[in-house]
């Protein structure tokens, strides 16, 4: 890999940065003197740890293959995501164990896909059954938590699953959690109509976050109590918030952020693929009849409930630095507070991975525009060009010689 020196002004902080990358790592980070208007912005490369696809990429196509997930990392790489979880919604067992597997292989065989790909959230199938929370996740396949299932994922894609998102109101929820934190999985609160004593009995078997807050809930809730107070209030659930303009409006998004301040926000994406048929002329049968409403927003047709995003992290970024007047703030939602929810080892310091992002902002900008993305120091399309060819000469090595890498 080789040593590269870039500048421009701090995002996360005063005047300019100099970052030194070699071997992948961030080998100096050297305060510089402001570099002026013209040069981009940098800081840490984006963490994404909800999408369900983005593009032609799909991580619950029908046909699951690797290739959706290597596509979701490349096109994502353009908006400035550097590690994501691909995220496999509710199905049935056979649908979402097959598309885990797939999740699997796109690791094990892309050299940068599997730098991109920082694990597995699997959002269902133990979600609530009731219209509102239960969003556009198909009601024939809502189930409770199944200790056999849950071993299936993790005997499928070993030390990939990170992330599961459940509604504490299911019978065997508790011991759900217990195993998934167990066996080193995150155990997230979400598509739920669960009372104060569910949430807490799980929070108190080991869940540490909260799935898209404030979405995938009833259109009317009562005054107080409800889920939603109940998960704000809980100093030991993080949460993830979207941030594209839709999911939230202005007010409770910065409600949400001063709310969580102390207990931990991150930005998720929430993204969804957006196929040909749907980025030309709005109209999509995903997910059973979903359209590109008129502002804006991915709707189902007959009921108007959002069914993810068509935005990524980088929309997410400008809205919360419009919300709150602070780019810095708004960055470290989609970098570093994602990350301490990975804990994958240090970020954004000497030794961490190199995961770097240039851009350019200026207030009032809908969203953040990357000029250069590196993927543990590598720049991010030319490292999946290089990738996929050494990929494809190792592959047909194998092939030749009847060995396994």
């Amino acid at each position: 890999m080789t040593a590269r020196t870039l500048h421009g002004r701090d995002a996360l902080g005063l005047g300019g940065l100099e970052v030194v990358v070699e071997h992948g790592r961030i080998s100096a980070l050297t305060s510089t003197p402001d570099p002026g208007h013209d040069a981009p912005w940098i800081g840490p490369g984006l963490i994404d740890l909800q999408v369900n696809g983005h593009l032609d990429g799909d991580a619950n196509a029908a046909e699951p293959s690797p290739d959706h997930i290597s596509a979701m990392a490349r096109s994502l790489a353009a908006h400035g995501v550097t590690r994501f979880l691909p995220t496999v919604i509710t199905a049935s067992p056979a649908e979402m164990l097959a598309r885990i597997r797939a999740i699997d292989q796109a690791v094990r065989t892309s050299t940068a896909t599997s730098r991109a790909v920082a694990g597995i959230h699997v959002e269902g199938p133990s979600l609530s059954e009731q219209d509102g929370p239960r969003g556009v996740h198909p009601l024939a396949h809502i189930r409770p938590p199944a200790i056999a299932e849950l071993q299936s994922w993790l005997d499928a894609a070993p030390g990939l699953l990170r992330v599961v998102t459940l509604s504490p109101h299911h019978p065997g929820s508790v011991e759900a959690t217990r195993f998934l934190v167990a066996h080193g999985v995150r155990v997230a609160v979400g598509h739920t109509h669960a009372t104060d004593a569910e949430i807490a009995a799980v929070v108190d078997a080991g869940a540490t976050l909260s799935t898209h807050l404030g979405n995938g809930a009833h259109a009317v809730l009562p005054r107080h109590p409800n889920y939603l107070w109940t998960q704000l209030a809980e100093r030991r659930l993080a949460a993830g918030v979207i941030a594209d303009g839709h999911h939230l409006p202005d007010a409770t998004l910065a409600t949400m952020i001063a709310a969580k301040r102390d207990h931990g926000i991150f930005l998720v994406s929430d993204a969804v693929a957006t196929p040909s048929a749907l980025r030309e002329n709005g109209v999509s049968t995903v997910g059973g009849g979903v359209h590109l409403a008129d502002d804006g927003a991915l709707r189902h047709v007959s009921t108007g409930f959002l069914a993810g995003s068509v935005q990524t992290l980088d929309v997410g970024v400008a809205t919360v630095a419009r919300l709150t007047g602070s780019l810095s703030a708004a960055l470290r939602l989609a970098s570093a507070a994602p990350a301490s929810v990975l804990d994958d080892g240090p970020h954004w310091r000497v030794g961490a991975r190199a995961d770097v992002l240039l851009f350019d902002w200026a207030p009032g900008d809908r969203a953040i525009t990357p000029r250069q993305v590196l993927v543990a120091g590598e720049p991010a399309i030319e490292s999946f060009d290089d990738a996929d060819a050494t990929d494809a000469r190792t592959t047909d090595t194998r092939t030749a010689t009847g060995g396994r890498r």
